[in-house]
């Protein structure tokens, strides 16, 4: 199936207020897309936790903003990469009750849980590349001329 798609983004993850701006631009796109409320707080919480792991434990990179469509039905492609360490065990890291400390807590699985596609690649002295894509439940509603 064709996904059309277009980059909307790249935002730098450099500090903790970059953080702090990629909270509030995925809320907004999310919003503009036609996320319901939960939808769109299970993925800024997952985009929060990826980018924290990318400046707390890559040395910094940053997020690519992508919409995408399948149909009528409109999503959000978020890339988080960096050239850091990379990850040494990918599996022990996606599993339940890991975590290196200091984000959410929620770690590489809980992050995964939130959203409908993720995909991780990293290698070790590379960095590392995480994909997570999430859909909006129904197409948004079409908006009123004013």
């Amino acid at each position: 199936m064709h996904v059309p798609s277009t980059v909307a983004a790249r935002l730098p993850i450099a500090s903790d207020m970059d953080l702090t701006w990629i909270r509030q631009y995925v809320r907004q796109v999310t919003a503009e897309l036609g996320f319901g409320l939960v939808q769109q707080t299970k993925l800024v919480t997952a985009a929060s936790e990826l980018a924290r792991n990318a400046l707390v434990h890559g040395g910094g990179g940053e997020m690519e903003v992508t919409q995408v469509a399948r149909g009528r039905v409109r999503g959000l492609r978020l890339v988080f990469s960096d050239s850091g360490p990379g990850i040494a065990d990918t599996e022990l890291a996606l599993s339940d009750g890991y975590t290196s400390g200091g984000g959410l807590g929620l770690g590489l699985g809980g992050a995964r849980r939130l959203v409908h596609e993720f995909t991780l690649d990293s290698r070790p002295g590379q960095g590392t590349t995480v994909t997570i894509t999430a859909w909006a439940s129904e197409p948004p509603a079409p908006r009123k001329a004013v």
